[in-house]
């Protein structure tokens, strides 16, 4: 170990001595001064706020305000509430045994639950960095280059794609190279990306202020937004009942199932990302990593209320109110279906209706007559649907970058809300991109028993960029909405960790005589009981809806594991 090294570990131990020192003098004094001393060492609380601050959120809130307005506002907010019960949870489990959560869950719960929970934060890693690859890359499409260069100054879809992919790759891939090491380089660009993310946010609290001072806002109804309505799990949003009654009662039930179903979709992604299984994994560590242990436990929950909530809480909240005051129930610009021509530009080779219109037409035509007919015919059908159905089409189109961005335009107009836009999202989408990167050379150490080994972490975090580079060319539809598909699969995964955590919690084994007991442990069962329920749930409608009987026999399957391999371990300690 060179002299740098240890004068750097010396440094690190004196300060986290020195802040435990100042916890337990700020304690005598009273809550006070404890409030005040856990607001100068919050810490890794920020850390989470900056992934879930990511374009995941960003898309999630949008598509939010998109299809529920502001009926919709509850959903990120109690996500992100019960996010904080779990992550709590598994915060005061390492730091009353200061042992890594990884091994703790393999060796005191169960090998399934341990090594399940780590696979699916790595399946997380992998799929989640495809929509920060993927909306980056159409930020800079269709908002960036367009706006600064001009229509005529835009590269050719492909070739603009490969430029992006391989900045994105190289810039995380470059931060990630010399994550550690703290370089001046590293810090400068770090800068520039809260620089990026701070503007777009800053322009959408502006947005918020304008449309208030404007009076377009109805504060009474975005007040009432923020309390929960399960009922929009089975019902369309209440603000759609004008324009279902005016389509053709025939077909009213057809849209009615697509409203809702978009927004059962919407929700589970918008929750999946508020804190998502790779989060969970992220948090201990990084207690661990700052030198953190049984002294720190009320820091570190009080960092995860405030350092999380709190601006998860304003951010998302204003993207929705903007998205809802300016894209719920209002028609898109885009039209609701693309002619595809042919090479010579003569003869119409396909129509590509949006998803809601497509799904109309094969409830009426059947899906092998939709397909059977040829492109004429199918113009012809979509130019002869009622007037009401196609207004209906046009709010349902699934916005992209060049769309979602009009959302800051009354605060600084056309051109400049598609370059702060797109510059937002860039910063976003790579920022988290790097977070991932970082969660999953973790994961890899972790799996192959190489704590802390340089390579391997940067093996690990190298592996979700090989498959996020493809991201861009392989989804046609909407860049921005390729999140909620990848959310959703994030959901499903969601209750292993969940189950584990308040397993820990619950076990004499683990926690020893530092687990809660009367009140406190009632009222902490209860409350991860709640969170636990809510997610499996979630996970749940999500195998039904994507996998049917197929995902609910894996979860069966890996459930049955799970009490196979008890029955067995338990057997060889008796023999022991």
């Amino acid at each position: 170990m060179s002299d740098r090294q240890e004068a750097s570990e010396y440094k690190e131990i004196t300060a986290v001595e020195q802040d435990r020192e100042a916890i337990v003098v700020a304690r005598e004094k009273g809550k006070g001064a404890l409030l005040g001393t856990f607001v100068r060492l919050s810490g890794p609380g920020w850390l989470q706020s900056a992934i879930t601050l990511g374009g995941g959120s960003l898309a999630g809130a949008l598509y939010l305000g998109v299809i529920g307005g502001y009926g919709l506002l509850w959903v990120q907010p109690l996500a992100m509430i019960m996010g904080i019960i779990m992550l709590s949870a598994i915060s005061y489990v390492t730091l009353s045994t200061g042992r890594r959560p990884f091994a703790m869950i393999k060796n005191d719960l169960s090998p399934v639950l341990g090594w399940g929970w780590a696979i699916a934060v790595l399946m997380a890693n992998l799929v989640w960095i495809l929509p920060q690859f993927a909306m980056t890359t159409a930020a800079a499409q269709q908002s960036i280059w367009p706006s600064l260069l001009g229509p005529e100054g835009a590269l050719g879809d492909t070739p603009s794609k490969l430029i992006m992919v391989v900045l994105l790759a190289t810039s995380s891939i470059g931060i990630v190279w010399s994550y550690g090491r703290g370089g001046s380089g590293a810090k400068m660009f770090e800068l520039i990306l809260k620089l990026m993310v701070a503007v777009i946010v800053l322009s959408f609290f502006g947005v918020i202020i304008r449309l208030t001072i404007s009076g377009v806002l109805n504060w009474g109804e975005i007040i009432t937004g923020f309390m929960p309505n399960l009922s929009l799990l089975a019902n369309p949003a209440a603000t759609f009942t004008p324009h279902l009654n005016a389509v053709d009662e025939a077909f009213r039930d057809v849209w009615r199932n697509y409203i809702v179903a978009e927004q059962r979709d919407v929700m589970i992604s918008a929750a999946a990302v508020a804190v998502g299984i790779n989060m969970t994994f992220l948090m201990p560590y990084a207690l661990l990593k700052r030198g953190w242990d049984r002294d720190f436990r009320g820091l570190a929950i009080f960092d995860l209320s405030t350092g999380m909530f709190i601006p998860f809480l304003l951010v998302t909240g204003a993207i929705v109110i903007a998205a809802g005051s300016q894209f719920h129930t209002q028609p898109a610009e885009k039209p609701i279906y693309r002619e595809v021509m042919a090479s010579d530009d003569t003869t119409l080779e396909a129509v590509i209706p949006e998803s809601a219109l497509r799904t109309r037409l094969m409830a009426e035509l059947g899906a092998e007559g939709w397909e059977a007919m040829s492109p004429d015919a199918q113009k012809a059908h979509i130019d002869a649907l009622p007037e009401a159905e196609k207004a209906m089409a046009s709010m349902l189109v699934r916005r992209d970058s060049f769309d979602l961005a009009r959302s800051l335009e009354p605060l600084i107009g056309d051109r400049f809300s598609q370059v702060i836009f797109g510059i937002g999202v860039l910063g976003m989408g790579l920022s988290s991109a790097i977070i991932i990167m970082i969660i999953n050379g973790f994961v890899v150490c972790e799996m192959l028993g190489r704590p802390g080994n340089p390579w391997v972490f940067r093996a690990g975090a190298i592996l979700p960029v090989i498959g996020a580079s493809f991201g861009p060319f392989f989804w046609r539809e909407a860049a921005f909405y390729l999140v909620v598909p990848v959310s959703v699969l994030g959901m499903v995964l969601l209750p292993i960790a969940y189950i584990s955590f308040i397993s820990l919690m619950n076990s004499p084994k683990t926690l020893g005589a530092s687990m809660p007991t009367g009140g406190k442990r009632i009222a902490g069962n209860i409350l991860m009981g709640i969170a636990t329920t809510l997610a499996s749930l979630g996970s749940l409608w999500s195998l039904w809806n994507y996998a049917q009987w197929r995902g609910l026999g894996a979860f069966a399957l890996f459930v049955l594991l799970i009490f196979v391999v008890e029955f067995f371990r338990r057997g060889k300690t008796k023999d022991a």
